[in-house]
């Protein structure tokens, strides 16, 4: 499934990472004025994650841009159709976001050097883009026989490369003390409120992250992913069950929808993985042009409803 390993590395760097901790949960539900600031940690790992926000999906959307059209050896000038790349948004806010967060408590030397290769590499990336944005949108390569698009192949792909590499180890390390957060903030939920309506919230998230994982594992295991995605479905019901119970939250439609149209789309990709069910030539012209979220039961499908259920996360649950 390589395809979806590049585009879950976007996407799930993308909007996969939220940052809600028990503090900023507290303050939008209770809306309690009284309620402490964020942690210095939750400080640390909202700078990296909003790094990984702006710039990641669109860096790895130049790359599939480029590749679109180009071979992996590089452009030719013989090309039927040449659509250029994409560029990415300034960065120079990241690179100083990082410095700052770098020098926070609780210090991670790891963590911090990953953070630090994002910031280098994104950065690397962004003048290349435009220098070669600019090369294709003017359609130089006319003028020249593709002599600077050839140039600038090798060091495109260097660029992507260690971009690619940096952003992976970031977002494990990220990914690391967010497992560990939402385990413990799920148990503490539980010992001070019980099984209510935010405890099942939480809960669901934590299995929409390890239903993505199932489903994005380089040989997808069926069993594993057949088990992830009942456990996501039963935390659905169960949150859906207690929205607005005994005097409890109620989830807003918006939060639901999103959930179970997640629900949706991991079914219809473990059935296309179960029953071995091949992508028609439209479905492959939609992976590989950018538009694989049409496509059901595609990675690219789950992708995009799995970051709208963050989105909603992260915009608040309840009415």
């Amino acid at each position: 499934m390589t395809p979806f390993r590049a585009i879950a590395l976007l996407s799930a760097a993308a909007f996969g990472l939220s940052l809600a901790s028990a503090t900023a949960q507290d303050s939008a539900q209770d809306k309690t004025p009284s309620s402490p600031p964020p942690s210095q940690l939750i400080k640390k790992l909202n700078a990296y994650v909003g790094c990984i926000n702006r710039l990641s999906e669109r860096s790895y959307e130049s790359r599939n841009r480029y590749f679109s059209w180009a071979k992996k050896t590089g452009p030719t000038g013989k090309e039927r159709i040449i659509y250029g790349t994409y560029t990415i948004y300034d960065t120079s806010d990241c690179k100083k976001n990082v410095e700052k967060a770098n020098a926070l408590e609780p210090r991670d030397a790891d963590l911090e050097a990953a953070a630090s290769a994002y910031a280098e590499a994104v950065g690397t990336l962004e003048p290349l883009l435009k220098e070669a944005d600019d090369y294709y949108e003017q359609e130089n390569y006319k003028d020249d026989r593709m002599a600077k698009g050839k140039a600038l192949h090798p060091r495109l792909v260097a660029a992507w490369d260690a971009f690619a590499s940096a952003d992976k180890k970031l977002r494990a390390g990220v990914e690391a003390i967010k497992d560990k957060q939402a385990a413990e903030q799920l148990a503490a939920i539980e010992a001070k409120e019980g099984r209510k309506v935010r405890y099942h919230v939480e809960a669901l998230m934590i299995h929409a992250k390890r239903l993505l994982r199932a489903e994005d594992a380089d040989k997808p295991d069926i069993s594993a992913i057949t088990a992830a995605l009942g456990e996501y479905e039963a935390a659905v019901k169960a949150a859906e069950d207690a929205s607005g119970k005994n005097g409890d939250a109620k989830l807003g439609s918006f939060f639901m929808n999103n959930a179970k149209s997640y629900l949706t789309s991991a079914k219809q990709l473990m059935r296309r993985i179960r029953d071995k069910v091949p992508y028609s030539q439209g479905d492959r012209m939609m992976l590989g042009g950018g538009g694989g979220w049409m496509v059901e039961g595609s990675p690219p499908r789950l992708l995009r409803d799995y970051n709208q259920l963050i989105e909603s996360y992260n915009r608040g649950v309840t009415i």
